[in-house]
């Protein structure tokens, strides 16, 4: 749900898998055959999931992290993991690279560029996002929701940030 003014954006679950199920329907009509799905971990780790359940692709991991200050509100410096978590050994031919949005685009471009310069064995790379922010640099191949207001999207996993043990212990009363 999107608010009045157009700042905030309010995501359930239902939602949240609806639209990672509209962008592998996207992704499947273009007709495009890729061998593996690269998620961005943490926001590209749950919609990768889901796309590679969905076309029965491995999934790649790389981590990365700019939205560390204020319970993940605020961005900071990029830092962009050196190795590849992937069961087939070497990421490699038709990559997939998958994250939940295309915010500022200065993760999306930092990673395809460091991507092209030190992944020789990917052929072809393709992006896909569930949501793309007005203020982006970054224009994926794939993309559901465009958000030309820039809202501040609150998913629905974000009550974990900050919460820590101490909390759940209180909600469960152990």
């Amino acid at each position: 749900m999107l608010t009045e003014d157009g700042k905030h954006l309010y995501v359930s679950y239902d939602e949240y898998h609806n639209l990672c199920e509209k962008l592998a329907i996207r992704i499947h009509q273009s007709g495009w055959q890729f061998d593996t799905i690269l998620c961005l971990a943490r926001g590209g780790m749950r919609p990768g999931d889901i796309l590679s359940r969905i076309f029965d692709k491995p999934l790649a991991i790389m981590s990365t992290s700019s939205y560390r200050a204020d319970a993940g509100t605020i961005q900071g410096h990029l830092d962009i993991a050196r190795y590849i978590t992937t069961p087939k050994g070497e990421i490699a031919g038709k990559v997939l690279l998958v994250d939940d949005l295309a915010d500022s685009g200065k993760t999306l471009h930092a990673v395809i560029d460091m991507l092209r310069n030190n992944y020789q064995p990917i052929s072809e790379l393709r992006s896909a996002v569930i949501w793309t922010k007005g203020l982006s640099t970054f224009q994926p191949d794939y993309s559901v929701e465009f958000l030309p207001t820039n809202p501040w999207i609150h998913q629905p996993f974000e009550g974990y940030d900050g919460m820590g043990a101490h909390k759940l212990l209180e909600k469960w009363k152990i």
